[in-house]
């Protein structure tokens, strides 16, 4: 009998990716459609990357506090430590507080590799504070790659200034192409020295991101563009916009959810406007996904995070702890280069020990494969980083999300949740707490962490949720794909199609 690969590994003869040119496929393959040139800027990208996301970190820098639009789900705040989306920020720095933290955080946290301007308003509303630290950053770290992250309507005017910064990474928040869907997501917006409102804002608006977008590719500038998705507004409309920004060559597409809770006080919070639900989401993505590269591993930043994606350390690096700091940032490189490159040497061991040909020793398995299709299943996984499964399940405050199939593993998103156990006496009678976890994980067949216990074990499995504590400091996606096989060898994947045609033989 014929031996077969391994499940979601693709044979010596056959092509990589998964179901199109784009994401689908191994998560090792998300960047592999690109050119060479294109790839060997975004492969340590924690942003951009995937595959860099478990092993690189960013920072951003609040330097800019001015909006030149104003959002519909936008609430910039201060001093919200606790609070994790976009526009908030606990400091407003100035260009010299900005540096000197940057320099710091890159001399702690060797293996940061970008530094993001994003916010708290829009960075080129705050030309002068964006370009000084810019300026003074390129200078004194040149390691670090730049970025800045714009709502598009001043980005024309300033591409010439971006480009003479070595500034190659931009990302445009288009949430439409449609001025009458603009109108309903920007109230206004301020535009030569007269706020404008309605749709003749929204066709402002879109025309300058437009724009900007063409100027930025024209130049190798490279572009990733964040859509919000807000159900009953522009959720349909999306995909018309994935197909425009492809076509003018924006190479990554972040297609995020709404955040809309009350307690923020954004417009829609207040008018209980919803946000999408994750298999809404995860449709939307799918559907854009022959058009563009689907970016799934963002967490909505906030406008001065630190640390690998995932997790915040601007609590080490506050004003105050800064300027207490000594800071010899050539030695510093140094270090970052050696860290740097083990971290790809490790990935290159790892690659080509995936890429050895292993095979399923299940006849059962291997007689029946060339007749039957199986369902892919999404795994939740419990993880701190590094690319293995190395976190508690009481432990995690969010769980990322992947579609296991025979084309492979990809990363379809991530779920935020509560702390299941916070210490203390009571650690593990939180059943509202649970619950709501449970709920989070919506559409997930299995959950994979380091260590679980009985009780949220039992109401896991109660809700159809398999608990898995079977390959903790596991790489990922090895420990995907051993599930996966289990589950194939139990006979718990055949379609639907096949129980039919089952029963009727």
């Amino acid at each position: 009998m014929m031996e077969l690969p391994l499940l979601g590994q693709t044979p010596p003869t056959a092509k990589t990716g998964g179901c199109s040119a784009s994401s689908c496929g191994s998560t090792d393959d998300q960047l592999n459609h690109l050119p060479e040139h294109i790839r060997a800027k975004v492969h340590n990208h924690p942003c951009y990357s995937e595959e860099a996301h478990h092993y690189y970190a960013r920072m951003h820098v609040a330097v800019a506090p001015a909006c030149n639009i104003q959002c519909h789900y936008c609430n910039r705040k201060y001093d919200c430590a606790n609070e994790s989306r976009p526009g908030v920020v606990s400091e407003l720095l100035t260009p010299a507080q900005a540096i000197k933290k940057t320099l710091a955080v890159a001399a702690t946290i060797p293996q940061m590799t970008v530094l993001g301007i994003a916010g708290p308003g829009d960075p080129l509303a705050n030309p002068e504070r964006t370009f000084a630290t810019f300026r003074a950053l390129s200078e004194q770290a040149p390691d670090i790659k730049l970025c800045v992250s714009t709502n598009g309507l001043a980005l024309p005017e300033c591409v010439d200034e971006l480009a003479k910064h070595n500034i190659d990474h931009v990302t445009i928040t288009i949430n439409c192409i449609d001025p009458e869907i603009g109108a309903q997501i920007y109230p206004w917006i301020f535009w030569k020295n007269r706020r404008i409102r309605g749709i003749k804002a929204a066709e402002i608006l879109i025309e300058q991101q437009q724009k900007g977008l063409e100027m930025l590719t024209a130049r190798g500038i490279l572009v990733k563009v964040n859509s919000v998705m807000i159900p009953g507004i522009n959720d349909v409309h999306l995909a018309e916009v994935s197909k425009v920004v492809k076509a003018k060559g924006a190479f990554l597409h972040n297609v995020m959810p709404l955040i809309a809770e009350a307690e923020h006080g954004t417009f829609y919070g207040i008018m209980g406007q919803r946000g999408p639900t994750a298999s809404e989401l995860k449709a939307l993505q799918d559907s854009c996904e022959g058009d563009m590269n689907m970016m799934r591993h963002c967490r909505q930043c906030r406008a001065d995070a630190v640390g690998l994606l995932g997790e915040d350390r601007g609590s080490e690096f506050t004003l105050d702890k800064i300027e207490a700091m000594e800071i010899d940032y050539a030695s510093a490189m140094k270090q970052r280069a050696e860290i740097h490159a083990q971290i790809e040497a490790d990935l290159a061991a790892k690659k080509a020990e995936k890429n050895k040909p292993q095979l399923i020793q299940l006849d059962a398995v291997k007689a029946t494969l060339s007749r039957k299709q199986y369902r892919p299943v999404l795994m939740a996984v419990a993880t701190q980083g590094g690319g293995i499964i190395n976190q508690h399940f009481g432990h995690a405050k969010e769980f990322l999300v992947y579609e296991v199939s025979r084309d492979g593993i990809k990363m379809t998103g991530h779920r935020k949740t509560d702390l299941y156990c916070t210490g203390g006496d009571t650690c593990g009678d939180a059943e509202t707490t649970l619950q709501k976890i449970i709920r989070s994980l919506e559409g997930c067949e299995v959950v994979l962490c380091s260590k679980i216990g009985y009780e949220p074990w039992g109401q896991l499995e109660a809700a159809g949720i398999q608990p898995n504590g079977e390959h903790p400091m596991e790489p990922i996606e090895d420990a995907l794909m051993a599930v996966y096989e289990d589950m194939l060898a139990a006979g718990k994947l055949a379609t639907q199609t096949d129980n039919m045609r089952q029963a009727r033989a």
